[in-house]
Formats: structure tokens, sequence, C-alpha cells
């Protein structure tokens, strides 16, 4: 099954849960782009890349501070699961639900 589509999203943060949309678009070889566009603003997808059913990424977060966020995510069904690490802030779960 394609890991390609629009996931609602909620990464677990220290400021509380972060609702989002996260688009998943498969492009040349195993590399993917996309963004996720929530309350904070939009990110788009760095470096995307697809193993199997896992998906690793980064972004690059602008607010509340400047940041790199490293991400991986594993698709099973339409579900979504895994994390987004902020560096000295840590790991923070991530989850998401297919739409469509």
């Amino acid at each position: 099954m394609s890991v390609a589509g629009t996931y609602k999203a909620v990464v677990k943060s220290p400021m509380g849960d972060q609702n989002g949309t996260f688009t998943v678009v498969p492009a040349e070889g195993d590399s993917f782009t996309g963004s996720l566009v929530g309350s904070l603003g939009s990110m788009d997808v760095v470096d995307g890349k697809i193993d199997g059913n896992t998906l690793t990424w980064k972004m690059n977060m602008t607010v509340p501070m400047p940041m790199t966020l490293d991400c991986e995510a594993t698709v099973d069904g339409d579900q979504l699961t895994g994390s987004v690490n902020a560096g000295a802030f840590g790991a923070m779960p991530l989850t998401g639900q297919r739409e469509g």
C-alpha cells in the first residue's frame, strides 16, 4: 500500500497537542515531498525518504523558535505513528489518520 496521502496529524508537544495536516507526495526514487500545515504555520518536508512503509524527513521550524525537527513515522493501513525529535526538547509522539 502506498504511503502517499493527506493525514490529520497530531504532535504531542510540551505546548500541548499541535494539530495539523501532513501531506506525503512520493517523488523520484525513494524520496517524498510534502508539508505539515497547522496552527503554527506551514513547514515543508526536507530530505524526505521512503523505506517500505517507513518515512524519515526533516522540517525547519521557525515558530516559536528556529530549529530543525528530525521526524520518523510508519504507515500501517490508514494510520501513521512516529515521532518528531526537537533537539534539546526531546522526541514528541506523532500520530495521524489518512483522510479520504
